[in-house]
């Protein structure tokens, strides 16, 4: 409770001192400025079958929270180069778990837990950043949300994640947007600190002290995008990637799409992660016809370790980087269908429904490093591994009147495979009610 009374009254202090401040200086900085609050319900319940791989125990983590985020956007202040602020202020509250059942040791991590693996009953957390913009070009320093394919700040828990150090961002080129970084923490979606030392989704904390990005999308016009995009983690790895996507329009309620994404990634410096060369892509095509759209993705990592990224983040651009699998092990191939369907047309405005199945095979550790081998019980590493995953998702977002923006969204997942992966059942329902304070 302690917590709350300081929270949000301090947002509202350096909204309002900020606010006031700007005004001396110049107009620009109220008038492009708002305020939105977002209350987000989340209910996550992974089930293990038969207990594998379950963190405590008993063969499944259940977690109930509710999250309100308050986020404080200025403007820029008039003149060459033109000034403003960013703000947030986050708070993270149970609802229900305990009695063995919270997500700790797993990557349920709706909330933080005590050295017993107990739900904490709240969190915060509190950042903000400086910004100056000069023409289409603007940088931002303190608590960034990056978004490219290397970096991308992962939104898929109760509280969004981020990461601290300087980002840029520019559209001076027509039809080139440009990104730029260099970050030195990050602070996961589960934690109140703002400085968490780096980790991965595969090799857990690795003591880098930062990471650095740098790339570009293009639109080359005729419904076609280009990305080009290169990262470091100091002393872990180099990752490159290039992407591209495509929308071909054939009648009035037919369109064609397909898209490639590829990655190479390389040890680095002191080769904390250990030594590996690995290049994963994936390729899809679809079609749209009317309110339906069915898509087929490939993909296939040739490198023989897991391709690994940032834990939690949204940084894997792979067509089969579903709900739960990432369908990267070393030299797995995997296919996927998808089907989308838009419920508009069927007199339900919002309501959009899908359906995926992704199935992966020849999935070989032989060749891994010692951080990222998989063995089976007498200690050789796996080979000719298997998995599949089927996804269910219904959404529903309100269209009108006063309760406009409210969302619904109920996600589950099955997942199946051999021994280096458990068999898991998933269910996630969240809502979200989004509000323009300002």
């Amino acid at each position: 409770m302690n917590k709350r009374q300081i929270l949000f009254p301090a947002l509202v202090l350096a909204i309002g001192s900020g606010s006031a401040l700007a005004a001396e200086e110049a107009d620009g900085f109220v008038e492009g400025s708002s305020l939105d609050l977002t209350n987000r319900n989340f209910y996550f319940n992974r089930d293990f079958r038969n207990g594998q791989s379950s963190p405590v125990g008993n063969g499944y983590s259940e977690e109930w929270a509710h999250a309100v985020i308050g986020e404080f956007r200025s403007g820029f202040t008039h003149g060459t180069i033109g000034f403003g602020v960013d703000a947030f202020a986050m708070l993270g509250l149970k609802l229900d778990s305990g009695g063995g059942r919270s997500g700790a040791g797993g990557s349920v991590d709706l909330l933080p837990y005590d050295s017993a693996g107990r739900a904490e009953n709240s969190y915060s957390k509190v950042g903000g950043a400086v910004k100056a913009k000069f023409q289409d070009t603007e940088i931002k320093i303190g608590d960034v949300f990056p978004q490219t394919p290397v970096v991308y700040y992962g939104d898929y828990r109760l509280l969004p994640q981020s990461f601290r150090g300087v980002n840029l961002v520019s559209t001076e080129v027509d039809k080139l947007t440009i990104q730029a970084g260099r970050l030195h923490s990050m602070s996961q979606p589960n934690t109140s600190s703002m400085r968490d030392d780096f980790a991965t989704f595969y090799a857990g904390p690795v003591s880098s002290p930062w990471v650095a990005y740098f790339g570009g999308d293009y639109d080359l016009g005729r419904n076609v995008n280009v990305s080009l995009y290169t990262s470091r983690l100091k002393d872990a790895w180099d990752q490159h990637y290039a992407g591209t996507s495509f929308t071909y329009p054939l009648a009035d309620n037919l369109t064609l799409m397909g898209g490639l994404n590829y990655y190479r990634a390389v040890d680095q410096g002191r080769e904390l992660l250990g030594r590996f060369d690995n290049d994963i892509y994936s390729g899809n095509a679809g079609v749209q016809f009317g309110p339906h759209t069915v898509t087929v993705a490939l993909q296939r990592n040739s490198g023989d370790d897991d391709f690994d990224y940032l834990r939690q983040s949204g940084s894997i651009y792979l067509d089969n980087s579903i709900q739960y699998s990432d369908f990267n092990s070393p030299k797995e191939n995997s296919r996927q269908i998808r089907y989308n369907l838009d419920m508009t047309t069927f007199g339900w405005p919002g309501l959009s429904l899908m359906t995926r199945y992704a199935q992966g095979r020849d999935a070989n550790y032989s060749g891994a490093n010692d951080i990222y081998v998989r063995r089976d019980g007498n200690g050789v590493p796996l080979t000719n591994q298997k998995r599949w995953e089927r996804n269910v998702e219904a959404s529903y977002v309100v269209q009108g009147g006063g309760m406009k923006g409210l969302t619904f969204r109920l996600r589950q997942a099955t997942t199946r495979a051999t021994e280096f992966e458990s068999d898991l059942d998933e269910v996630r329902l969240i809502v979200e009610y989004p509000l323009e304070v300002l």
